[in-house]
């Protein structure tokens, strides 16, 4: 029997501390992931908006947006995939819809957080929560509609910046009352906030090491040292990627040719090793083969 991809998470959850969970953008990029030994993978809502759909991250992609690349991702890898779902993309039926969804599309568990629907990143100004007992609602519901036990229900909580610290540990204990079976702790500045949500809470708390923002780039054995149970790099080999892209397209335009880059270059060779390409084209040839000799 199949293990469900929220159990698969939860036991990775078990088996490393911190879990570092890895964004990909799209199925290529899991394939990497899984060869590279994490054991479990994200999706980022901005991630879609700017890889799939080339718009900022301003709430402007919808439900079945983000379903397309959960499937397209889990279509390639057993590794449990965690979904940034934003707000739910509604009220208390379309948030139901959400986790059924997600849940049918293979994904392990979504993220659901307590900004309003008109949301910005979370490591922007100008950010507006709705309150308490508004998320509290989301959780309920989002709880009452998930497809079967053990798929991750996380709530993250954008409070920190207009409210600080406290108040955000006081929402995240609303939240896990509500449900929520995991903490998302949104722009958190220092170990000791980790720490503060950690005796706040018996739930797994996530940190988010997204670059550029406000938290900085702890270290695995930081986040150990203060017990944070999950650390999420949502967006690191994407933006590397970009970087990559970028210096290519001005090196071929400028230069009239890409031998200025090629070393840098993944190898066909190696492409078709992560493909398992050679596999493929040997049932090809076998099924030529067979069709020639019938």
């Amino acid at each position: 029997m199949t293990t469900l991809p929220g159990t698969l998470f939860r036991t990775a959850l078990q088996d490393e501390s911190p879990l570092q969970l890895v964004g990909v953008t799209n199925p290529y990029h899991a394939v990497m992931a899984k060869a590279a030994g994490f054991r479990s993978i994200y999706l980022s809502g901005s991630g879609v908006a700017t890889a799939s759909y080339g718009l900022p991250d301003l709430g402007m992609t919808t439900l079945d947006n983000v379903l397309e690349d959960v499937r397209r991702i889990t279509s390639v890898t057993e590794l449990p995939l965690l979904v940034d779902v934003d707000t739910g993309w509604g009220g208390a039926f379309m948030i139901a819809r959400t986790m059924k969804e997600m849940a049918r599309a293979g994904a392990a568990g979504v993220h659901i957080e307590d900004q309003v629907q008109a949301k910005r990143c979370g490591h922007r100004p100008g950010k507006q929560i709705v309150s308490t007992t508004e998320m509290c609602d989301r959780v309920k519901a989002a709880t009452d509609a998930r497809g079967y036990d053990a798929f991750v229900l996380m709530a993250r909580t954008d409070a920190i910046a207009n409210d600080g610290v406290d108040s955000a540990i006081e929402r995240s204990v609303a939240y896990v009352e509500a449900g929520a079976d995991m903490i998302f702790a949104e722009a958190v500045s220092n170990l000791e906030d980790f720490q503060k949500f950690k005796a706040a809470l018996s739930v797994p708390i996530l940190a988010n090491l997204t670059e550029f923002g406000q938290t900085p780039a702890f270290t695995v054995d930081e986040l150990r040292g203060v017990s944070v149970d999950i650390a999420l790099y949502p967006l690191t080999a994407f933006r590397a990627a970009n970087r990559a892209a970028e210096k290519t397209f001005n090196e071929i335009r400028t230069k009239g040719t890409q031998t200025g880059v090629v070393n840098d270059l993944q190898t066909r060779a190696e492409l078709y090793e992560y493909l398992d390409y050679h596999k493929y084209e040997s049932k090809l040839d076998e099924l030529f083969e067979s069709e020639s000799n019938d």
